[in-house]
């Protein structure tokens, strides 16, 4: 058996995309795409960018946030981003957003905001290009998210933007498994060893 730490030691998936494996065996990560914000050896932290909180509105969130939002203001989508954390919210955006040192460069063309200066600065005009506000997020102890790997639990494949910040929710699925050149009806949820 691979020891955990060995394994991490060196792999960083920050920037990249998990892509759920059916019968992973968790509901509510059923058909999801998840961008990895983070990725260490004390574990990793992501954004599910394919599950929309329909009941959730981006104006309703910024009138209970005393937030006043501008005729050119832009209205992002609002998402379950996972289920740790569910009233916290995180704005995935492009690389041409920083928040005063707020803002976690993922890589050059991905960043994520955690506060409430983005939401403003989104509700003014004035917040990136490309965003999306996730509610809650998934995360993984050490080891934990290499395990669920081995355990054919995720694929992981490059995040390409127009995947990431499409408005095609439904889509994303299909499309992070076609950029590994898979058929999503060919895949089995049965790992195993060669």
């Amino acid at each position: 058996m691979m020891d955990m730490e060995k394994m991490n030691n060196g792999m960083d998936l920050s920037g990249k995309l998990l892509v759920a494996m059916p019968g992973m065996g968790d509901p509510r990560f059923e058909k999801s795409v998840i961008f990895v914000c983070a990725h260490s050896d004390d574990g990793a932290m992501g954004l599910v960018v394919n599950k929309p909180a329909p009941e959730v509105r981006f104006a309703d969130l910024l009138d209970q946030l005393n937030i006043t939002q501008r005729a050119n203001g832009a209205d992002i989508r609002v998402h379950f981003g996972g289920p740790v954390e569910h009233g916290r919210g995180f704005v995935l955006h492009s690389a041409d957003y920083s928040a005063n040192g707020t803002t976690l460069q993922v890589d050059d063309r991905i960043g994520m905001t955690g506060t409430l200066d983005i939401l403003e600065d989104i509700a003014r005009g004035m917040g990136p290009a490309r965003s999306i506000l996730a509610l809650g997020y998934a995360g993984w102890g050490p080891g934990q998210l290499e395990s669920e790997i081995l355990q054919n639990g995720w694929l992981t494949c490059d995040a390409p933007l127009d995947l990431v910040f499409s408005p095609d929710n439904g889509a994303k699925w299909e499309g992070a498994l076609r950029t590994l050149g898979i058929d999503p009806l060919t895949l089995s949820s049965v790992a195993g060893r060669a």
